[in-house]
């Protein structure tokens, strides 16, 4: 009796963990399948920022910005104070390499399900998708004042 539910319990346990890591993080990126994969070569690197626990910005050289979507949230990603790229060739690409997000627990690989380089335009309305901008708001327009006409009040 003891060994069928041990058995059920360690199957429970890796369906449920099968389960949480499996379905991709779509959230605040394009559809992969129209949008162009792009690479950044590890050494031109420069800077990061995070948008939540699956998607981030990475600054390359000369100011180039990539957006990073991961396969599964990282529970350390927004309170890690570094963060690692694992590439066979120097070159870390969507679906292929990993990121390493070290909270200070140990480190984390986990797999890069994409990654697309922004435009200015683009990466404005991603701050502003995930909360990090407020939206630009255009000034309302001047009111023209209008020549009230006056009003004659009948006996």
């Amino acid at each position: 009796m003891f060994l069928k539910q041990l058995f059920i319990v360690f199957l429970s346990s890796n369906l449920i963990a099968c389960a949480g890591s499996a379905e991709p993080s779509r959230e605040g990126h394009s559809d992969p399948v129209t949008a162009r994969p792009d690479c950044i070569s590890t050494r031109t690197i420069r800077d990061y920022r995070v948008l939540d626990d699956a998607n981030l910005v990475v600054t390359a050289h000369a100011g180039r910005k990539y957006h990073i979507w991961l396969s599964r949230r990282a529970v350390g990603l927004r309170a890690s104070w570094k963060i690692g790229f694992r590439s066979t060739n120097g070159r870390v690409c969507g679906g292929f390499d990993d990121i390493i997000v070290d909270d200070g627990f140990g480190p984390e690989r986990i797999r890069m399900a994409g990654i697309r380089e922004l435009t200015p335009e683009e990466y404005d309305n991603l701050l502003v998708r995930f909360g990090k901008r407020e939206p630009a708001t255009e000034p309302a327009p001047a009111i023209d004042s209008v020549d009230s006409a006056e009003v004659e009040e009948l006996d």
